[in-house]
Parts: C-alpha cells; structure tokens; sequence
C-alpha cells in the first residue's frame, strides 16, 4: 500500500465538496484533508470514481435542499388564508357587539367576585357557542377587593381635610395610620440613599411615573416595585400621584408578590398630589390613612378553547388575554379588547375551519390584574401535569389595538414576522409591518417569559378616543372602544397566529437556564425581578 497525500489541487476541490455536502447530510468526522491509503495501480481509477460519486452527491444533496427550500417557502405563502380571514373578520366580527354586551349586563370582571364568575361564564358560554372545544381550568389563590377608604391631609391632626383617593390592592386588610409625608421623589432607590433614615416611620409620597424635570435616562418602576422599596426603608404608607389631568385616581396593586403588603397604599389625582408636594416644600404635612379591604381564598377559572394540531399535536401556540378587570369601571380598554379579540380570534378559526400543524390554545386568563394569577396557574398546571415542554410560543394580547406590526421577545424572529406581515400590506396598506423585538413584564406573557418561552404579539398600534388617561381608572368604559381598530387587532393576529401554527419550523426554542439569565439581564429585567423576588438566579 502507498501511503498518499492529497494534493494541493485535490484539497482544493475536496475542501469545498466536504464543506457542502457532509454539513447538509450531518456528518461531521470527515477530515478531506487526511491520509488517504491507496494502491499505485488504482490511485488515477479511485480519484475518478470518488470524483463523480461526490459529484453525484453534491447533486443530489443541493437539489434536496433546493427543494426543501421552495416547499418550505410554499408552505410559508399563506395569502389565500389571510384573504379569508380578512373578509370574515371585516364582515362578521363579534368582538364589538360581544364586548358591549358584556359592559352593559354584566359590567367589570374583577377576579374571585360575582361580576368575575359571571364573565367567566359568558366567555365560555360564547366559545361555546362558536363551535369552539372549550373549558374551564380552574384554580384557587389569595385575592383581594376594597372596602372602604378615608384619606385625611393637613399641617397637624387639628387641621387635617379630606382628599379624594383609592385603595391600591393589596394594601392590608385593615389599616389607620397617622404620620408625616416625606417626599420621595420618583420613589427609585436613588430618591431614598440619599437620607435613608428620613423615610422610616413615615409616609412616602411617591409620583407614578418619572417626574417632569428629572434627570435624562431616568428609570420608571412598576407601581408596585416602588411600594416594596419605600417599605424596604421603613415607610409606613404609600401615597401614589397620578399622572393623569384632571383628578383621574388609578388603581392597580401596589404588591410586586401578588399578596398582601404590610403598609397602606393609596392613589391621589395629579392636581392634588403636586400642590401637596410644593406644601411639603415650606410646611410639613401630615396624613391620616384609615382603609379596609378584603383578603382571602377564591377560586376563579382560565377559560381555554382548543384547536387541536394536525401534525404536531403536542407542539402548542398558546394564544392569551386577560378576561378580568378592575372594579372601578367596566374595563373595556383593560383589557375588553384584548380579551374579546382572542375570543373573535377562535370564533374566526372556527368558522373558517382553519387547520394548523400545531395545536393552538385560546386562553382567557383570571386574575391579572392582581398579580398575573390566571397565568401563573398555567404555568404551573403544565409543570405539574408534564406538558410545559409543548408550549413553543406565546401570544399576549393586554389592551392591544390596531397593531401595525408585530413584537416578540426573540429577535430570531424578525425574518418569519416580517415575511408574514408583508403579505398582510398586500391586503390593508394600514398594516405598516413594523418590527419590535424585546421584553417586559407585568402581563400574561411574564410567566411564560420566565420560563424560557418565546413570546409576541401586536405592536404599534395606539389606544382608541384617547383612553390611555383612564387606564385602571373609573373612566375605563365601553364608550372609548373603536371597532375597526378592534378588528384589525383580531384579523392581524388571526393571520399571526395561523402563520405560526402553520411554518415548517419556528427558529426558535425554549431558552436554556443561562441564556434566558443573559436574555433578561440584557432587557434590564433584574432589578425588578429582583424586586419581586422572582430572580433566581445567584
């Protein structure tokens, strides 16, 4: 046998051939730049053959992938569904009409309350109605409702007068307090290390958002983030300064855990909070805080319609909206139409008989609004019973409207998503195919997020007959709602969904311990993870 090396000519045509070839066909241990062992009198005969053997191999093994190629992008022209979706939904959207029905007979959705049961009851009645496989999953937490609430200011307990406020929830079940305001700024730890030891013993005044005037790049925490750090430097209330015009009080909890916090928690109007902050300037103030609320065991239900996959069953698109609301209004904007649009989602599903290779879960969550309780209780119904692993995306649809493009948490994403939404621009040039990739938290996506799951949904749009000021407020009413901007929610994410479902393969998987750590470092979701005691990470 003689010993023979490749020549520089010979590499040179092996190199490329093994590069293409053994990569596509997944092998990895040929090295074309070993010894190869051959006799003298067949070395000429050997290289021809091996020559049109890889020849042929390239052929087939490009023409293979060519093919892959085109039916992968075949099978990704979904034009004639969206063409059907787009006329049903432009002719025959329930969303509107369901969602006004609701505001008028049985009015807010707030968890663990009758209005609460009662709308649990129509949503499933309603998918019912469609022809939708439905049902209830229910589950059992702590919630919580106001009762009664006085808010007492003044320069001593002699001169104190009444201020219009509202509970935060999670404020504890009873509480009467009487202490001085200290100002606290935008309520962030940088407005508290600067005298740490003014704030212990006393009543923290804290604006909602960031303050006109502050600092460029100056963070904005959740509500309830700011409440555990005025707590953490020994507060004993929490006033909150709206941010709106004209006296709106906003609700919303104040508890970063879903459970009760140890201090007294409260909401005044913008007018009245700025005028107590100059008073606090030259005279100090002091507050009576008297409340009490309810706190206990309740059982709400999820409410889930099933579109069973065709060819990836157990692979799931679990599409998600929060049904319930806050108790002050009706919640029509918070989230009526995010809600009812995932309900005019599987009722266009339906209709259309549409059939996707993965499974697809339509789910009205429970308890959001207190601490994102309905979606928890998903998450860790999957864990129990071993079916997480099935989720491979989630869509979030809170207080969406007239999206003009898509998000996602993935930026892996962009290409698929863009892709789609350029067909849905040859159906409605209102469509602007925008593209958002990054994270948040403080919705139903947050448990699937903090799980590694990939996550999205509409992106752009803006809320109808400015209703943004009356966000968690008594102004959140039917009256704010636009129809055509809530069917273009239900058509375009009819269309997303059907999409994803549909493509050959989502290129994206669950993220691994490590890389989701790295994922939301880079989001700066620590510290408010952190905050909440969420962040499990050393």
């Amino acid at each position: 046998m003689l010993r023979y090396d490749a020549s520089a000519a010979m590499k040179q045509m092996l190199v490329p051939w093994h590069n293409s070839l053994f990569r596509v066909s997944g092998i990895s241990n040929v090295q074309p730049e070993s010894k190869i062992n051959v006799t003298a009198g067949n070395l000429y005969q050997k290289f021809v053959l091996s020559a049109a053997k890889l020849n042929v191999m390239k052929y087939l093994f490009s023409t293979a992938l060519l093919c892959t190629t085109l039916l992968a992008s075949a099978q990704d022209k979904f034009d004639d569904v969206f063409a059907k979706i787009n006329a049903d939904v432009q002719q025959n959207s329930k969303a509107y009409q369901t969602l006004k029905y609701e505001t008028e007979t049985i009015g807010h959705r707030l968890t663990g309350s009758a209005n609460g049961a009662k709308a649990e009851q129509y949503a499933f009645d309603l998918l019912k109605s469609y022809g939708c496989a439905v049902r209830f999953q229910p589950f059992e937490v702590e919630s919580w409702a106001r009762k009664t609430i006085s808010v007492e200011i003044g320069k001593d307990k002699n001169s104190l007068t009444k201020m219009k406020a509202v509970t935060l929830a999670h404020s504890p079940v009873k509480a009467d307090i009487t202490s001085e305001i200290v100002d606290a700024g935008n309520g962030l730890e940088a407005d508290y290390q600067g005298s740490p030891e003014k704030f212990k013993g006393k009543i923290a005044l804290i604006y909602l958002g960031v303050l006109p005037g502050s600092p460029a790049g100056t963070k904005s925490l959740h509500r309830s983030e700011k409440t555990a750090i005025a707590t953490k430097y020994g507060a004993t209330g929490v006033i909150i300064i709206n941010t709106v015009k004209n006296g709106v009080l906003l609700t919303g909890t104040a508890s970063v855990t879903g459970k009760l916090i140890p201090i007294p928690a409260v909401c005044i109007g913008l007018e009245d909070g700025m005028a107590l902050k100059e008073k606090i300037k030259s005279q100090s103030q002091i507050a009576h805080i008297a409340m009490t609320n309810f706190s206990g065991l309740i059982k709400a239900r999820n409410v889930v319609a099933t579109f069973k996959g065709t060819e990836l069953p157990k692979d799931k698109i679990v599409v998600g909206g929060h049904l319930d609301s806050w108790d002050l209004a009706t919640g029509a904007i918070d989230n009526g139409i995010g809600s009812f649009a995932v309900m005019d989602m599987a009722r266009t599903f339906k209709k259309l008989n549409l059939k996707t290779k993965r499974t697809v879960e339509f789910v009205l969550f429970m308890g959001e609004e207190q601490g994102l309780l309905g979606s928890k209780a998903y998450v860790e119904r999957t864990k129990k019973d071993g079916t997480l692993a099935q989720v491979k995306f989630m869509l979030n649809y809170d207080m969406t409207n007239d999206p003009k493009g898509f998000s996602t948490s993935r930026t892996e994403m962009k290409d698929l998503f863009t892709a789609w939404g350029a067909d849905i621009v040859k159906i409605d040039t209102g469509f602007k195919n925008l593209f958002n990739a990054g994270a948040g938290l403080h919705s139903d996506h947050q448990p699937f997020m903090l799980e590694g799951i990939p996550t999205g949904g509409g992106f752009g749009g803006k809320l109808p007959n400015n209703s943004g000021p009356f966000y968690h407020s008594d102004g959140d009413s039917f009256k704010l709602v636009d129809e055509q901007g809530l069917k273009n929610t239900v058509r375009y994410s009819t269309m997303l969904t059907y999409a994803l479902a549909n493509t050959p393969k989502i290129p994206v998987g669950v993220q691994g311990e490590e890389e989701l750590r790295a994922f939301l470092e880079s989001q700066n979701l620590k510290e408010p993870l952190t905050i909440a005691g969420e962040w499990r990470w050393k």
